[in-house]
């Protein structure tokens, strides 16, 4: 098989042979309980997550960050509260979980 072909195959995760070979010798070399730097090696895993995405990330890009505001959402009717627990109470009744 050619070094192209290699690098193109579909590993269970979306990485080649190669490129999972790569992870797994980072993950190793850079992992904060082995005393690698905690930024370096989350930055690693966005990179390798990207990779097996298919959009490699720019080595200089922030990582993506889960700070947005938070949202309250306003509690439903009481009405259609009372139907949704009467569903999964049903639900329950009809598909017990043990047998």
């Amino acid at each position: 098989m050619s070094e192209h072909a290699c690098d193109a195959a579909d590993g269970s995760n979306g990485l080649s042979p190669r490129q999972r070979a790569a992870y797994r010798s980072f993950v190793r070399t850079h992992h904060p309980d082995r005393g690698g730097d905690p930024e370096v090696f989350v930055a690693g895993l966005a990179y390798y997550r990207d990779l097996a995405a298919g959009a490699p990330r720019a080595p200089g890009r922030e990582p993506d960050r889960y700070d947005a505001p938070v949202e309250i959402v306003p509690d439903l009717p009481l009405p259609t509260r009372v139907l949704v627990a009467l569903i999964r109470t049903l639900h329950r009744r009809r598909r017990p979980r043990v047998e």
